[in-house]
């Protein structure tokens, strides 16, 4: 029989891991509010920091300001793996290495020189405030869309690698025919001329100057906008696939209507309510 010494310990602890990895309890949520505020808070003042003027008038106070919440977030991941679980799958999980990144530049900064700039990291665990939204019911959805994308994967990489056989022939043929003294240095450079041009991006640092460049120019913006609709169409035909896989095929039985959703109560027809022996998924 435990002694209530013992068993103090134990129970404030499952308490400090229901508020720190829960978001079911109000102090749960207040948590992850206060932590997503602190994160956020570390990034301005890590962009203050780069900026040459502000730099210079505030230097102490912004480091000072920095390593306060370098020690906050040290305080707090220390914490997460006391209490967790199981602290291992915490450790390796994705949240405990980007715990333990949005603290070790400040770190090692005092070693090897400023790192600071490598806590813009901080920003990912703002994925946490998903779990206070409770988003978790759009699932499904978000699972929809990576399927679509799985199974597209063959034909959009076709795709991608018919475009990257036209922008290298586009881009070996304006390195001949503009050369070097037109800014077309290299096929490299000019492959890149061609990836710009054929996007419909066009940043103008490099453009040709030749008749017959502005020719093989106007060919490539062509062929931009003729294939840049392909990886959408093949996106959009998989996505109505997977949508109509997660129809149900069952009948209504006042309408005779079917393909109704998997959460589905009530006919989209006619609004009857479904036959009892729908189970939803």
């Amino acid at each position: 029989m435990p002694s209530n010494g013992s068993v103090e310990p134990i129970e404030l602890k499952a308490r400090v891991a229901n508020i720190i990895f829960g978001y079911d309890t109000p102090a749960g949520r207040a948590f992850d509010l206060v932590l997503i505020a602190l994160i956020v808070a570390s990034v301005l003042v890590m962009m203050l920091e780069s900026i040459a003027g502000l730099r210079g008038a505030w230097r102490g106070t912004l480091s000072w300001a920095e390593w306060i919440f370098t020690l906050i977030f040290t305080a707090e991941y220390i914490t997460r793996v006391y209490v967790a679980p199981n602290r291992w799958a915490y450790i390796k999980s994705f949240y405990g290495l980007v715990d333990l990144l949005s603290i070790l530049p400040s770190y090692l900064g005092l070693f090897f020189g400023d790192l600071n700039y490598l806590l813009i990291i901080r920003l990912l665990r703002v994925l946490r405030i998903f779990r206070i939204l409770k988003l978790a019911r759009y699932l499904q959805e978000a699972n929809v869309l990576v399927r679509s994308m799985l199974m597209a994967r063959r034909k959009i990489l076709v795709f991608f690698s018919s475009v990257l056989v036209l922008t290298t022939v586009f881009g070996s043929l304006m390195y001949v025919v503009e050369g070097p003294h037109n800014g077309f240095t290299s096929i490299p450079k000019s492959i890149y001329w061609a990836i710009v041009s054929i996007t419909t991006v066009g940043y103008g640092d490099i453009t040709p100057h030749t008749p017959l460049g502005q020719v093989l120019a106007a060919l490539v913006m062509l062929t931009g906008y003729s294939i840049i609709a392909i990886p959408t169409g093949i996106f959009t035909a998989e996505l109505v696939q997977q949508v109509s896989r997660q129809r149900m095929d069952v009948q209504c039985s006042n309408c005779q209507k079917n393909n109704h959703e998997v959460d589905a109560d009530y006919c989209r027809a006619c609004g009857a309510a479904l036959p009892e022996a729908i189970e939803h998924k």
